[in-house]
């Protein structure tokens, strides 16, 4: 049986809050040029985790529902959040978000859709968008070229529990066309990057849900894998993670 998704990221909370990469300020810009975000919108960040895109909209001025099914990631969230008077936090699912209807200028998915029953998710989106509103999906995309980042792709393939099948590069433009079921959705780019020293670079590896944990006959492996490859590229003690930050944005017609 498949392991509840909503559950792969209860102990890794306190690492994904400190080494995730939020997403590039360019994201709100390009919205509000072309899809009118304004700071009146109302979002449903849906699968919200520890808040990083909740936080990019709060910023901008935006109401935010963080829905968010897993109550530590939720409960990281609020820890950070709670004070912001336009952020509300739900307990629910991308199928089931309990908005009501036509409440929701956007619905925002940050790192998250791939996690989701597209087909169940595409019906709540359309219940609870305004006529005129629209979906974002987002992810920030490591690249892999050479050097470190090669090697740490490479040991992610041999060393992790089940990266090629979680992996959401494994989402492709079918499986987005096939959600947004028309041809007028769009797609941005920006670059986007982190850089790393040493605990900072093991604590982003262990944000990431196919990462062995400490038990795990492949934790220690992969950890002095890491530790060596840091040793071999850090420049000032440091390494970089360079990342696409891919957005496909579009409205949700009838089937």
């Amino acid at each position: 049986m498949e392991p509840d998704p909503t559950k792969r990221f209860s102990s890794r909370v306190e690492d994904y809050i400190r080494y995730r990469p939020s997403y590039p300020p360019e994201v709100i810009s390009w919205l509000a040029t072309e899809c009118g975000l304004t700071r009146q919108s109302r979002i449903a960040d849906v699968g919200s985790g520890t808040g990083i895109l909740t936080r990019l909209f709060l910023d901008f001025g935006c109401e935010v529902f963080a829905v968010e099914p897993n109550p530590e990631m939720r409960s990281g969230a609020e820890r950070q959040l709670a004070a912001e008077p336009r952020f509300h936090s739900v307990d629910a699912r991308a199928e089931s978000t309990t908005l009501p209807d036509a409440s929701v200028d956007f619905v925002t998915a940050g790192q998250s859709f791939h996690w989701f029953d597209a087909a169940a998710a595409r019906a709540e989106f359309r219940r609870i968008l305004t006529p005129e509103g629209c979906v974002v999906l987002i992810w920030n995309e490591r690249l892999v070229t050479e050097g470190f980042l090669a090697e740490y792709e490479e040991m992610l393939q041999r060393l992790s529990t089940d990266y090629g099948r979680v992996d959401h590069r494994r989402i492709d433009s079918a499986q987005i066309a096939a959600f947004f079921g028309h041809a007028s959705w769009r797609t941005a780019t920006f670059p986007n990057h982190q850089d790393f020293g040493w605990n900072g670079i093991r604590g982003r590896l262990l944000s990431s849900s196919y990462a062995p944990l400490p038990g795990s006959p492949k934790y220690a492996p992969m950890m002095e894998e890491l530790e060596a490859m840091f040793a071999k590229y850090q420049q000032g003690g440091e390494v970089k993670l360079l990342y696409e930050t891919k957005m496909y944005v579009g409205q949700l017609r009838a089937d």
